[in-house]
This record gives structure tokens, sequence and C-alpha cells, in this order.
């Protein structure tokens, strides 16, 4: 029947032409969904956990660099590390106090190594006149990911001692050193090693 199929070819354009009107409003705009652009969003804090923004690239330069460093290392989290780098400060500065060259040359850059060991050099074998005694705050200040080297500065708040207070000579003053940490990424060593400081040694 002529007129029956005719029916149904018109139906059968209506439908298409329908589903494909309902593709382009889909593929065309935007759902709400998307990525926002990058001047729009919010600069993620240094301290903070960008894995709770995996679908955003932060507009701040450090935050937006930690954010590299998150996505070429899948298991680097900001916090993870500043706890690991406040261990590390006091373990370097425990072993530089008392001359443990064995304990700081893994720790650190060749050239940091030469500088610490030069310190130690001149004290003779004794101790340092100055320990660590608390770090009052350590905070993220800069990051740069180049050639698969993370490289992340921290600035250390801290406090250190000379002598005792029971010699009547304890004296106690702050501190605030800049130290940068470097790491190859995809290295099967989980260790982020000591590449400049800023700052006298104490």
């Amino acid at each position: 029947m002529p007129d029956a199929q005719l029916i149904e070819i018109l139906i059968a354009a209506m439908v298409a032409g329908v589903v494909v009107f309902r593709l382009y409003t889909v593929l065309g705009r935007r759902t709400g969904h998307e990525p926002q652009s990058h001047d729009r969003l919010t600069p993620v804090p240094s301290g903070a956990n960008l894995r709770s923004h995996p679908a955003e690239r932060p507009n701040e330069p450090k935050a937006r660099s930690l954010f590299d460093i998150q996505l070429a290392d899948p298991g680097f989290e900001t916090n993870h590390f500043l706890k690991g780098a406040r261990s590390a400060y006091e373990i370097i500065l425990k072993a530089f106090a008392g001359g443990d060259r064995p304990s700081l040359k893994p720790l650190l850059s060749d050239d940091v190594y030469k500088a610490f060991d030069a310190e130690i050099a001149k004290r003779s074998g004794a101790p340092a006149a100055e320990t660590l005694s608390g770090i009052t705050d350590a905070q993220i200040v800069h990051a740069i990911l180049e050639d698969k080297t993370a490289e992340i500065t921290v600035s250390f708040r801290a406090q250190f001692a000379h002598g005792t207070p029971a010699s009547g000579d304890y004296v106690q003053r702050d501190v605030t050193d800049i130290w940068t940490f470097a790491r190859q990424i995809g290295s099967s060593s989980p260790t982020w090693t000591l590449v400049a400081t800023s700052g006298a040694l104490p």
C-alpha cells in the first residue's frame, strides 16, 4: 500500500530528525559538568590535599605545579609530603649536630653534602653548638616540575637551643630555614633529596 509506506517513511524521518536535533543540542552546548576555565579556578593552598579536586588545574603557580607533580606521580600528596619534610628536617639536623656523615649522605645532594661536611669538619668532631628543639611551622612556598624532576621548597620555622637550662647559659632562638627537596618522578626510591638550603647552618 503506497500510502502506508509513505506514512512509515515520514514517521521514520521525523524520528531521525528528533534524534539528530537532540544530539546537536547536547554536544553543542555546555551541560554544567565540563571543567571550568583556568581563570575562574580557586587557588589550592599548599597544605590542601589536591586529590579533592582531581578535575581542576589550579591557576596559582605554586598550586598548579603541585597539581602537575600529582598528575605525574599519582602517589604524591601535599600533606604526606609536608610530614615527610618535617621528619627529614629533624633527621638531617640531628645527624649534622652529631657529625653523623653516613646518615646525611643519602639524604643530601652532592653539593649540599659538601657544605654540611665542611661545617662538621670545622668542629673537629665536637657536637654542634646549637641543637634543634622544635619545629613550629612548615609550609610549601614554591614547587616546580621539569623533565620529570620535581622540586618543592619548604619554609621551616623552628627553635634552636644553645646550652642547657641547668648550666645557666641556656639560650633559645627562632630560625626560618628555606629548604628545597627534589625527587625524580618514576624513581624506585621514595626519598626526596635536599638539594638547596638558605641560611647559615646552626
